[in-house]
């Protein structure tokens, strides 16, 4: 029987990198990007601002989130809302209602409604 590390470290390093894109999902799986442009006013100054968030998905789960072109670090789904926060501020996302809510601990509170931009 032979060891793996018996092998040259090319031979070695081309098996470890067949075994990684045997784990590792198809080039050609299809991924897909939605970007919501929402507008949203914010209590207690009452300033409007306009977020961008982009989802990107594929035909089976959420893949990643990023709000005003940043990426966030975690997200959650429940139903139809996508939950996450970005510094201080948690975000809500309704992506059914295209509804934006968010608080910033209780100091100051966001709501609006998006609109689905195509790409």
């Amino acid at each position: 029987m032979m060891h793996l590390w018996h092998l040259p470290l090319s031979v070695q390093g081309a098996l470890l990198g067949l075994a990684v894109l045997a784990a590792s999902p198809p080039a050609w799986a299809a991924t897909s990007t939605q970007t919501l442009v929402c507008d949203v006013s914010y209590l207690p100054s009452r300033a409007n601002w306009v977020r961008t968030v982009t989802v990107d998905y594929d035909n089976k789960r959420l893949r990643g989130v990023a709000v005003d072109g940043v990426a966030v670090h975690s997200f959650a789904v429940s139903g139809t809302v996508i939950l996450t926060s970005q510094d201080n501020e948690r975000i809500q996302l309704d992506v059914a209602q295209l509804g934006w809510t968010s608080d910033f601990r209780g100091l100051a509170s966001g709501q609006g409604r998006c609109q689905r931009e195509n790409m």
